[in-house]
């Protein structure tokens, strides 16, 4: 039984078609044992990958290939890193489905690319960025604003190699939510530091951005 619906599917397979450029590999980490969503989140993976040529899929076991995991930066499972021409540090922790299908196809697509729609004053300003940048999105699966959060967040990644983007699942890693007192969603946190709830303008997400990076 598929993940994503026959008709969705459709839907899906003409959109990567017309959008992806370039050849993008999906690297899955997951854990048989233990790990709630990491067979969703793999089959998932490999249904999207399925609807293009273009999609390549790996699949690692967290422990077994931890080497692999560190070499990504991954501390917990189910996770999914995109990669494109480099790794542009393009993450999503627990299961991409419901709105968060969207977040997983948009960051395949401008991975691809390795460039994005953001504006050219804020391509310029991320340019300025001499510290490592760290965002955290966290959003549930049932948030219709969360995508537009976590795709930006994701573009920030893209254009620059200082920042590293990781959107997360509030309802999956409980833990974090409690570590970052996660009462509504999306909630960004940045540098662990800077943060703030809801969905902002691009302009004011990369304030939030520059400030962390001071």
């Amino acid at each position: 039984m598929g993940l994503i619906p026959e008709e969705h599917k459709e839907h899906l397979r003409s959109e990567l078609k017309e959008k992806i450029e370039k050849p993008v590999k999906i690297v899955v980490f997951t854990q048989e044992i233990e790990c709630k969503f990491c067979a969703e989140a793999r089959q998932l993976v490999q249904e999207v990958a399925a609807l293009s040529d273009k999609i390549k899929v790996e699949i690692y076991d967290f422990v077994a290939d931890s080497e692999k995991a560190k070499e990504h930066g991954v501390d917990k499972v189910p996770a999914i890193a995109i990669v494109g021409e480099k790794d542009y540090g393009v993450r999503f922790y627990g299961l991409p489905f419901g709105y968060e299908l969207q977040t997983l196809v948009e960051g395949v697509v401008n991975v691809s690319r390795g460039k994005t729609d953001l504006s050219e004053k804020t391509k310029e300003m991320l340019k300025e960025i001499k510290a490592p940048v760290h965002i955290q999105v966290f959003v549930t699966l049932t948030c219709p604003y969360c995508p537009i959060v976590a795709s930006v967040a994701h573009k920030f990644a893209i254009e620059s190699d200082l920042i590293k983007a990781d959107v997360i699942d509030a309802s999956e890693f409980l833990h974090l939510g409690l570590k970052y007192s996660v009462m509504g969603v999306p909630k960004t946190v940045i540098n662990e530091k800077i943060e703030f709830v809801g969905v902002l303008p691009e302009n004011l997400f990369l304030e939030h951005v520059l400030l962390a990076a001071h």
